[in-house]
């Protein structure tokens, strides 16, 4: 999305006419979501996709003949026999995607303020009039509403239809897109910061993926020779320092999840006993169910109580049956995304980890 916005700005700046593209409606299985945008050049090019196939060349040559035209257009596409047959995809779902060419300085306005609301990381909501005898105002109108639900952005008109206002959802309810009176609601959920704690192949792993899923990705490492920018290009900050120093200056909120992948049992449980008590809402701890109970133990001994140790996911990730480094990071960030999608239902439900008497607790770490 940033890449399609920076695309959309700069053309918009240098005064040239785009297409922009948006699904603004899916039902059923289709190849994306509502939200996703594409932009396109008179001259064909664009950035974005809407899935691919018969319906995006389509789109894009019904976009190009909006050139020099006046308001949006939407169109509808049942993804049946006569598209999907043709790129060998039976989706069976609907898509509603909206089309209108921009110019001039007015729209540039709007979505620069949409890329400070999507780098801000706090989320927002946008409303886009599909069908103006349902909402009262053109469709293509479109409406920014940022994470408080306060108005950000119109375009073209700043008279905002009570359809669009009152149907805004407070990111906190974790709404999904939705059409209501006319007005397409396409809600980004905030920005989860995601604390790699581990800079070894797996944390590198975890941390490509998860950036490229939009999660803002620190790494926390106390080795030079793992924690720099060579090996974490994409990470938004990187902390090197022993694990007791630096964990606990760390600014950890709700819109955290935390992942400690370290290179040892000592340092898991160190980063555990710091990160367990934060309000970081997702704490994972990679490693063997034997060395979970040893460090849950340990932790025990020290005081935690069980719905401290209870909330940790661990075993850390999906069961894919992972084997290798790559396999392992997927099977991590898919349950880093399911938790951020879908709440505490994505998560998954692990069996209590309880102590075992055979086993003795992990070593060489204490704590007052």
């Amino acid at each position: 999305m940033r890449d399609v916005l920076q695309r959309l700005t700069d053309a918009l700046e240098r005064g040239r006419e785009q297409i922009v593209c948006q699904v603004v409606e899916t039902k059923g299985s289709t190849p994306q979501k509502a939200g996703a945008l594409m932009v396109v050049d008179p001259d064909g090019g664009q950035a974005g996709t809407l899935g691919g196939g018969c319906v995006e060349a389509e789109v894009k040559q019904k976009a190009i003949r909006r050139i020099g035209e006046i308001g949006a257009e939407v169109h509808s596409f049942i993804l049946d026999h006569d598209y999907a047959w043709a790129d060998g995809l039976i989706c069976g779902g609907k898509m509603v995607i909206a089309a209108e060419a921009l110019r001039g300085l007015e729209p540039l306005a709007y979505f620069r303020i949409y890329q400070q609301l999507l780098e801000a990381g706090e989320g927002y909501t946008e409303a886009v009039v599909v069908n103006e005898e349902g909402a009262g105002a053109p469709v293509g109108s479109r409406f920014l509403f940022d994470h408080n639900g306060t108005l950000a952005a119109a375009w073209p008109t700043s008279q905002t239809p009570d359809a669009a206002a009152k149907g805004v959802i407070p990111l906190s309810d974790r709404p999904r897109p939705s059409v209501k009176a006319g007005v397409a609601f396409l809600p980004t959920l905030p920005r989860i910061r995601l604390i790699i704690v581990g800079g070894g192949h797996v944390g590198q792993g975890v941390a490509n993926l998860a950036a490229q899923a939009d999660f803002e990705v620190w790494v926390v490492d106390d080795r030079h020779q793992y924690a720099n920018p060579e090996r974490f290009p994409m990470a938004a900050k990187i902390v090197v320092g022993p694990i007791d120093e630096v964990l606990p200056a760390l600014e950890i909120t709700s819109r955290t999840y935390a992942l400690i992948v370290t290179r040892g049992h000592g340092h898991d449980q160190e980063a555990l006993y710091h990160l367990a008590p934060t309000p970081a809402t997702y704490v994972g701890l990679i490693g063997s169910r034997r060395k979970i109970r040893l460090i849950f133990a340990s932790l025990r001994d020290m005081g935690f109580s069980e719905s401290a140790l209870q909330r940790v996911a661990a075993p850390v990730g999906l069961e894919i049956g992972s084997q290798t480094v790559p396999e392992i990071a997927i099977s991590i960030v898919a349950e880093l995304i399911a938790r951020r999608n879908l709440g505490p239902a994505g998560q998954a439900t692990r069996p209590a980890i309880e102590p075992a008497p055979d086993e003795v607790p992990v070593s060489g770490f204490s704590h007052p």
